[in-house]
């Protein structure tokens, strides 16, 4: 386990190539190696799929000490291969600490560094971690790039806690914010538990200033057949 020593400058000091981690995966997390379910389920009669519990698993293509590309698995197996897909060596770093991963990811986040894939996954599937105070950071940060900060804000709504909620709902109503980023705050609330997502959609239904998040909330409202949501429309429509 690479738990007590300095991952990062494993991973950049590494030659151009492909650098392979593995790490536990938190409970409920499965994958068949390409798919990855973050609540396993089995079916109603019984059946269930194949879904290993782990590990995750993160190849990093690296280039010049800096990391370019991020591809993240669960359950599966490496191929045994001499050279990475882009050319360059394999350096295989085992197992790593959950935690330490985690934290390396959402500091490259926050780094603003542009790396193709979603840095946020293996974060937030990583065992032992608690990401969401760093997801918030990442959506509320302008400087960082759209897609990154949406990632964010989705994961937001996955482990979102009552302190998340109202990160989300402030994201939301900043009028400064891009509007992509606010739509997928909206989409990330009404994903909440009912008595968390449905009073925050109905306030911005109610009271912010952009049509188009006021439409996204109450499309979202509509489809979680909450009757407070019913009581909603109504109140707008006969005020028309």
């Amino acid at each position: 386990s690479l738990a007590t020593q300095d991952l990062p400058s494993r991973i950049e000091g590494a030659p151009d190539g492909t650098v392979r981690m593995s790490f536990a995966a938190k409970p409920g997390v499965c994958g068949n190696g390409r798919n990855i379910s973050t609540h396993r389920r089995g079916s109603r009669d019984g059946w269930e799929h194949d879904c290993d519990d782990g590990p995750v698993r993160v190849a990093l293509e690296v280039r010049g000490r800096r990391v370019t590309a991020i591809r993240s698995y669960v359950g599966g197996r490496w191929r045994s291969l001499e050279t990475s897909r882009q050319g360059g060596e394999i350096t295989d770093l085992g197992a790593v600490s959950a935690p330490a991963a985690a934290g390396y990811f959402l500091n490259l986040a926050e780094r603003e560094v542009r790396v193709k894939g979603d840095l946020v996954l293996p974060a937030v599937i990583a065992d032992s971690t608690e990401a969401w105070p760093a997801l918030l950071r990442i959506a509320k940060n302008d400087r960082i790039g759209t897609e990154t900060r949406k990632h964010a804000v989705f994961w937001l709504s996955q482990e979102a806690g009552d302190a998340a909620t109202r990160g989300l709902s402030d994201l939301v109503e900043d009028d400064d914010e891009d509007r992509e980023v606010r739509k997928q705050a909206v989409f990330a609330l009404s994903q909440l538990p009912h008595d968390q997502g449905v009073p925050a959609l109905i306030k911005v239904a109610r009271t912010n200033t952009d049509r188009e998040i006021r439409k996204s909330a109450i499309f979202w409202l509509g489809q979680s057949e909450d009757p407070r949501a019913i009581a909603l429309f109504e109140e707008l429509l006969t005020k028309r």
